[in-house]
């Protein structure tokens, strides 16, 4: 077999290194941002998502300042971002999804019985509910507890947490789902959206959402 010139093969392996980039470029994208969300930006998507969603990152520079003190873990939002339409359900077992929460401004939060910070954040998140909830505004809390679906409501019933509907994700598809546009790193994972379904702000751990810093947050994002 005749062997090929240098000069061939060096450019047989510029070929294979540029291959190789691309295709770790696409695996890079695809993790950050999901599959889908991907799709959407090659097809049109991102120009719908800028629009639909640029009042929320408007609303997220606005208070940024308020993300302090107790709160200052809190992200704001940068880009558009609508979050893919988490699918979970209520306590009597109907489905829903984000969706159903579409004209309201809602503080999501996944959590789990093993998770021991998400436990010792749940009275606050109930304190919030109970001072700022109404027909504009929710704290969603979605239990993703998948081996004992009655567990989560049994703990709940044990420490008296009475004041947050109670939702939940068996599958805990829903972080897998957040996780795909890069916003589940570990639990709790908590999410101010805004009426639309756009991300507001992201915190990624507890909070001490009843302090004054985070009923200040929230009320700014309220106000509008």
């Amino acid at each position: 077999m005749t062997e090929s010139p240098p000069r061939t093969r060096a450019v047989k392996r510029l070929i294979l290194v540029l291959a190789g980039g691309l295709a770790g470029v696409a695996v890079g994208l695809a993790g950050v941002y999901g599959i889908a969300t991907l799709a959407g930006n090659l097809f049109g998507g991102a120009d719908k998502t800028a629009s639909v969603c640029r009042p929320a990152v408007d609303l997220a520079a606005k208070i940024a300042p308020f993300a302090r003190g107790e709160v200052a873990a809190v992200t704001v939002a940068k880009n558009p971002l609508q979050l893919p339409n988490l699918a979970f359900q209520d306590a009597s077992g109907k489905a829903l999804t984000l969706d159903a929460f579409r004209g309201r401004t809602v503080l999501v939060n996944l959590w789990a019985t093993w998770c021991v910070p998400c436990r010792q954040e749940m009275p606050a998140l109930e304190a919030l509910e109970k001072k700022l909830g109404s027909p504009n505004f929710e704290v969603v809390t979605i239990n993703i507890d998948t081996r004992d679906a009655e567990k989560p409501k049994t703990w709940l019933k044990e420490v008296g947490i009475t004041g947050l509907k109670y939702y939940a994700d068996p599958n805990a598809k829903t972080f897998q789902d957040l996780k795909s546009v890069g916003r589940a790193f570990g639990m709790p994972t908590t999410l101010l959206v805004d009426p639309q379904g756009c991300e507001i702000g992201t915190i990624a751990g507890p909070a001490e959402w009843a302090s004054d810093d985070a009923v200040k947050l929230v009320e700014a994002a309220l106000a509008k």
